[in-house]
């Protein structure tokens, strides 16, 4: 990581309606069954070519979940504090947002959400509840005055109720 960059892990909202176990118990069933329908029944021959198709989708099914959930290829959610921008990134096939600080107009700090209002007039609304932990938060809302302070932006600060 470069020299005064800062980056703050997210933790994404669970929007599943299975959680994180139940689906590595569901891709663990399936590969289960499917290996022991592969080695099992010796007499399906004219179906072992499914066998491996359903063998295929199980690794890939697995795979997507542990991609989506686990931080295997290191953090994929965060928010970092770069030398003149702001960085969102909401996730592993999601795109960067970049706030550079000359084009930021002001910013408005609540106690679960954090409003970027920029110079444009555009408004981008980013979710605290994704920041977990107290010592994140406050290191978070300390990075956020440090930030406004550096670059001169207007910062607003709502108390939490």
């Amino acid at each position: 990581m470069p020299t005064g960059t800062i980056r703050i892990r997210l933790r994404p909202a669970n929007t599943s309606r299975i959680p994180f176990w139940g689906q590595l118990a569901i891709g663990g069933f399936w590969l289960t069954y499917v290996l022991f329908s592969m080695w099992g029944d010796t007499n399906a021959r004219d179906y072992h070519f499914l066998h491996w198709v359903f063998l295929v989708f199980t690794l890939v099914y697995l795979g997507y979940v542990l991609v989506h959930n686990a931080p295997v290829f290191g953090t994929q959610s965060y928010l970092e504090f770069a030398p003149g921008y702001l960085v969102h990134k909401g996730g592993l096939f999601r795109a960067k947002q970049v706030f550079a600080a000359e084009k930021i107009a002001a910013l408005e700090l609540r106690p679960m959400m954090l409003r970027v209002q920029q110079k444009d007039g555009e408004v981008y609304a980013l979710n605290l509840r994704e920041v977990k932990g107290r010592t994140r938060k406050t290191r978070f809302r300390e990075q956020v005055r440090q930030f406004a302070a550096q670059h001169g932006v207007a910062l607003q600060e709502a108390a939490p109720s």
